[in-house]
């Protein structure tokens, strides 16, 4: 009987101390978001931008950006809907020739991430929102 416990003691504690984690966490340089981090970090870009509409006074520090287009046409399109869900839309010429729609320009770094994280918090649509630094 002391042989059988023994042995069982020594088995239990070999598959105990054999066990594992495979689990490997990474870092990605990648600038899309992983579902384990899309509501903690954001993406960030600097780019120069001008608005495209020159009744647009405003110049911001920081622009929160919902959508990105290479034709202007696109872009006005996007903005009448996004317009429609009950944002203020501004759309932006970048200095790669895209057009960035905005849905809120900041001086304060911290108002546009919490605007980020405000709208991935209300509409699961808009989750790849991201956060653009004007260039100077």
């Amino acid at each position: 009987m002391k042989i059988r416990t023994l042995s069982f003691i020594i088995v239990c504690a070999m598959l105990i101390f054999s066990c594992k984690s495979t689990k490997k966490t990474t870092q990605s340089s990648s600038p899309y978001m992983t579902e384990e981090n899309y509501r903690t970090e954001i993406t960030v870009r600097t780019e120069s931008v001008r608005p495209v509409d020159q009744s647009e006074r405003a110049i911001y520090e920081f622009y929160v950006i919902i959508g990105s287009f290479r034709n202007l046409d696109n872009a006005r399109n996007r903005n009448i809907e996004l317009t429609r869900e009950g944002f203020a839309p501004v759309i932006l010429e970048g200095e790669n020739g895209l057009y960035r729609i905005s849905v809120g320009g900041y001086d304060d770094e911290f108002a546009a991430r919490a605007r980020i994280a405000n709208i991935r918090a209300a509409y699961v649509e808009h989750m790849d929102v991201w956060l653009l630094v004007r260039k100077k």
